[in-house]
């Protein structure tokens, strides 16, 4: 591309920070030789997303493949001989590096095998996808460069669940981030009771206070999405019947019980 780059990387040691580092320092430092110059080349730091390995992975991949040609800076034949992409290696594999990879690509959405047959089919299959917007919805290609992941909910949710707490600031930027945690959060609570008192279904349920008083208490949670979650009513129920658990005015007990978990 003109003004940035795309990578899918495995890095199967902690260090993509440092990696990062020395790609871009040699890249600049090389950027600035050739064309005599000097300063920064990159504006701002880089932005990393988690992948799921499976579809989503094949998704990004494709995704990368075809970014010069969405962007109408050359053909798909022109794009197997560029340089400059991933895919001159997966059609050409004897000049492919050691550490290339092309499975994640080739597997979805066909299983192909890397072969002659099966990078002829893959090609295929990028040029039907370049000009297929339904597809390219289907594989959320809007979203493959927003967020904070990429992949099912149950993924991002284990990478919440793995991360601790003092590092998912990042996490908390990101609105579907926000939500995933307040739902580890509700899941939490509600769990602290049993069933029979989760049977109570009526909207000012002590419980549903009590785990609505608590959500407010240690998140950023709105009383919009915990109406819905819980079906308490209105934005303003919610907001009348926490301060009142708050208070000390209802639902004391319940409250009691969540809040001594929280101190110890």
């Amino acid at each position: 591309m003109t003004n940035h780059y795309h990578l899918a990387l495995c890095t199967p040691n902690a260090n993509l920070v440092s990696g990062m580092q020395w790609l871009q320092a040699t890249f600049s430092a090389r950027f600035n030789r050739f064309r005599k110059e000097r300063g920064h080349l990159f504006q701002g730091r880089y932005k990393a997303l988690n992948i799921e390995p499976g579809k989503s992975l094949g998704a990004v991949c494709h995704y990368i493949h075809l970014n010069p040609i969405r962007a109408k800076m050359m053909t798909m034949d022109e794009l197997a001989q560029w340089e400059g992409c991933s895919m001159r290696w997966l059609m050409k594999p004897r000049e492919r590096a050691i550490w290339f990879e092309p499975k994640a690509a080739l597997t979805h959405p066909m299983e192909l095998a890397d072969t002659p047959e099966g990078r002829s089919l893959y090609k295929d299959y990028l040029t039907m996808l370049a000009t297929d917007e339904p597809a390219q919805k289907e594989l959320c290609f809007e979203k493959l460069s927003k967020g904070w992941a990429i992949g099912t909910k149950e993924f991002k949710q284990g990478l919440i669940e793995e991360i601790p707490e003092y590092k998912i600031t990042g996490v908390e930027e990101a609105v579907e981030g926000r939500q995933l945690l307040w739902e580890k959060k509700l899941n939490e609570l509600k769990a602290r009771f049993s069933e029979t008192k989760r049977q109570d279904q009526a909207k000012s349920a002590d419980w549903k206070v009590a785990v609505a008083a608590e959500m407010k208490k240690t998140t950023t949670v709105s009383n919009r999405w915990l109406s819905e979650q819980l079906d308490m009513g209105g934005i303003h129920a919610v907001s009348r019947l926490v301060s009142e658990c708050h208070d000390g005015k209802r639902a004391t007990s319940h409250y009691k019980t969540l809040t001594a978990k929280r101190k110890t």
